[in-house]
């Protein structure tokens, strides 16, 4: 992982930025030689999250049924 000192950083902080987003590689700023800040390109989930549920339901019975006690199993 690449390391760049505040100072670079805010001298360079668009070109910096712009090479992060096109390489997706992360980028570690540091402060009197410690790091302390990472930046890294945001990843999206692309997916809708109703779209990674969707068939996922193994059993559906009558949601508004009344449920007796009777209905429970025993363990």
């Amino acid at each position: 992982m690449e390391r760049i000192s505040k100072s670079d950083f805010k001298t360079n902080t668009l070109k910096i930025l712009r090479a992060i987003e096109q390489s997706g590689q992360p980028i570690v700023i540091t402060d009197h030689g410690k790091p302390t800040l990472e930046i890294r390109k945001l990843r999206q989930q692309t997916a809708d999250p109703l779209d990674v549920l969707k068939g996922t339901v193994i059993k559906f019975d009558d949601a508004i049924a009344a449920v007796a006690s009777n209905d429970w199993e025993n363990a």
